[in-house]
């Protein structure tokens, strides 16, 4: 099955590519390489807010992630020029978690990212990951995520 029937199988329709709200692109390629720049976690279209700790709970903190990682598939779909299927390898996801001080549980938030990734792209989509917890996010956010991929 192919990484974009999987996505259709799993009910995901991948949304439009976000445009970027400061002075980056989205994505930037290098060979066969491509860096995706952080994307915010967004719910019902608007950039999902709050302090993983304090108003967001570790399930809602997976969920955020989650959607974070379809809006990336969305954009390396754009880098690959439309076709998800030239996908050789997710390499690397780093995770930035807007949590208070004693909350320890970035990783299992970051999962809501890296489940849907290995379940979409398989053995391709088995990566290299950091989660951090920080102080705070643009606009508030509650989980930023990047992505590093490899395409043919």
């Amino acid at each position: 099955m192919s990484f974009t029937e999987k996505l259709t199988s799993l009910g995901i329709a991948l949304p439009a590519v976000a445009t970027p709200a400061a002075a980056y692109v989205m994505y930037a390629q290098t060979g066969n390489t491509v860096f995706l720049s952080g994307h915010l976690s967004k719910k019902d279209g608007k950039v999902w807010v709050g302090q993983l700790g304090k108003d967001v709970t570790t399930e809602e903190g997976k969920l955020a992630a989650r959607a974070v990682a379809i809006d990336l598939m969305a954009t390396l779909q754009a880098a690959c020029g439309g076709d998800l299927n030239r996908v050789t390898r997710i390499v690397k996801l780093m995770s930035l978690v807007n949590s208070t001080p004693d909350f320890t549980e970035h990783h299992l938030v970051t999962n809501g990212a890296s489940e849907l990734i290995g379940e979409v792209f398989g053995e391709a989509g088995k990566h290299a990951r950091s989660a951090f917890g920080v102080a705070q996010l643009p606009l508030g956010a509650c989980v930023e995520i990047e992505m590093i991929a490899e395409i043919k």
